[in-house]
Formats: C-alpha cells, sequence, structure tokens
C-alpha cells in the first residue's frame, strides 16, 4: 500500500516476486496463528502475491479474508495465487490503507505483512485497521528494520546496498526501520493493549544463500529500486553491477551468514 505520497520502492519486477512468494504464514506471520480459529474474519491488507493470504484462509476457513492491494494490478497476483491454490473464501478489493473503503468493527483480525515501512503515514494506516477491527480483535503487523540486518563475512558491497536502499526508500517517502517504530505508531495511533515482538529470517545454508543472494543480486540491477538509484543520481550502473556481484561472492562463502530482524505487533482494538 503506498499512497500519501510514498512509492513502492521494490516494485513488481519477477525478482522480488520470487522472494515475496517464499513468504508463508510459518515463515511470516507464525506470531499471529495464535489467534486465528476456524470461522475469523480477516482482512490482508497489502497482500502481495497472496501467499500469506491464502495460507491464513487456509487457517480460518470457513471465515472470510478480505484482501486488498493499492492497485489492481499487484491485486490481481494475489488472486492468481488464490486460483491456483483453490480457495474460494477470499474477496478482492483496490484499497488505500490510509483511508479503507469498511464500516466500523467489520473484521476479528486485521493484519498487514511489510506494509507500514512503505505507507506515508503509517500511524494513520494503523488508526484506520483499529476502525475496521472489531472490539476485542486484533491488529496484527510486521515490518523489517534493514539497520538491524548483519551478515557475515564483512562484504562492502553490502553495506553500499544498505546505505543505498536506506536513502532511496526514505526519498520515496518510507521509512526502512520501521521494525523498531511499531510500537510507538501503534501507540500513537491509540492502541493501549499491544504486544510487542521480533524475529528474524536467517540464510546461512549454501542453498539458502544462493537463493537470497542470487535474488538481490536481481533485484539491485532489475527491479525499480535499480530505475529509482539511477534516476536520483546516488549510484551509477557501474556501481549496482558492482554490488550484485557482492552478493553473489557473499553468497558464495563457505562461511556465509545473514539474519533480518522484524518487528511484531499484537495490538488489541
Amino acid at each position: 500500500m503506498t499512497d500519501k505520497n510514498a512509492v513502492y520502492t521494490h516494485g513488481h519486477h519477477e525478482s522480488v516476486l520470487r522472494s515475496h512468494r517464499w513468504r508463508t504464514a510459518e515463515n511470516s506471520a507464525a506470531y499471529l496463528l495464535p489467534h486465528l480459529r476456524p470461522g475469523t474474519s480477516l482482512l490482508d491488507v497489502g497482500c502481495g502475491p497472496g501467499t500469506i493470504t491464502v495460507d491464513l484462509a487456509e487457517r480460518i476457513a470457513p471465515g472470510m479474508v478480505t484482501a486488498v492491494e493499492v492497485t489492481a494490478e499487484a491485486l490481481a497476483l494475489a488472486r492468481a495465487e488464490a486460483e491456483r491454490r483453490g480457495r474460494s473464501t477470499i474477496e478482492f478489493f483496490v484499497a488505500d490503507v490510509h483511508a479503507l473503503e469498511f464500516p466500523d468493527d467489520t473484521f476479528d483480525v486485521v493484519h498487514a505483512h511489510q506494509v507500514l515501512q512503505h505507507v506515508g503515514d503509517p500511524v494513520q494506516a494503523l488508526r484506520e485497521m483499529r476502525r475496521v477491527c472489531k472490539p476485542g480483535g486484533v491488529v496484527a503487523v510486521r515490518d523489517s528494520d534493514y539497520a538491524a540486518f548483519t551478515w557475515f563475512p564483512e562484504q562492502p558491497e553490502l553495506d553500499e546496498w544498505l546505505t543505498l536502499y536506506h536513502r532511496i526508500a526514505r526519498a520515496n517517502g518510507g521509512e526502512p526501520d520501521a521494525g523498531r517504530r511499531l510500537l510507538s505508531w501503534a501507540h500513537a495511533a491509540g492502541f493501549t493493549d499491544v504486544s510487542a515482538t521480533s524475529s528474524t529470517w536467517c540464510f546461512a545454508t549454501p542453498e539458502d544463500r544462493a537463493w537470497w543472494g542470487g535474488v538481490w543480486a536481481e533485484r539491485i540491477l532489475k527491479s525499480d529500486m535499480n530505475r529509482q538509484i539511477l534516476a536520483s543520481g546516488t549510484a551509477t550502473e557501474a556501481d549496482l553491477r558492482r554490488i550484485s556481484d557482492g552478493w553473489r561472492t557473499w553468497a558464495a562463502e563457505r562461511d556465509g551468514w545473514m539474519s533480518l530482524l522484524h518487528g511484531e505487533l499484537i495490538c488489541r482494538a
């Protein structure tokens, strides 16, 4: 969801979608799963390609999932995933998280994964998520914290990548270190009953390194981030090719290890 003058940094190149389709309820929403029951109604905000969405729909069936995205093109990705997996308990709407077109107190659970880091006003987004959640229901959000990403061995090109990502994401109106700010945003949005946790993705096996390093080696050259960086004048095509090679060098390291921190909240409406 990318309104309020924010621009979605990643875009929808296949290299981006490949990483997003890896996400499941188990590896990306484990903190929420104990709160789900069959028959629950759930709003999935910024559903992306829909892999988490369909997993959640399977967990709460026969309850309905309402999946929303900011454009019809983005929403079509989730619709295709639901059709591929034969899940009919999902409905799809184009929506802006800053002004959701649903009545007050509509859903038992409102969920957003990696959304608040990309929106122009995360506090307003949380207010809207709270408004459409039933009293006593759950608003669940999870966002990464790029400054807390860590890896071994040291790779100067990855340091450059992180600096560039922070710069372009903030220029786009987002906050790449959203994970550490979630609790403060929830308090500002009016939540008083909040449980804050964190979890990580870790890439340390040869297979995981090759996949994750390969994804980012391609994304820095072919995704919307490439175009945005070049347009900003903060790096050249040669710089980005060097960073891409750095990702592949890290991935080939026998001792290579990377951990990505995410903040998580369970908020009671």
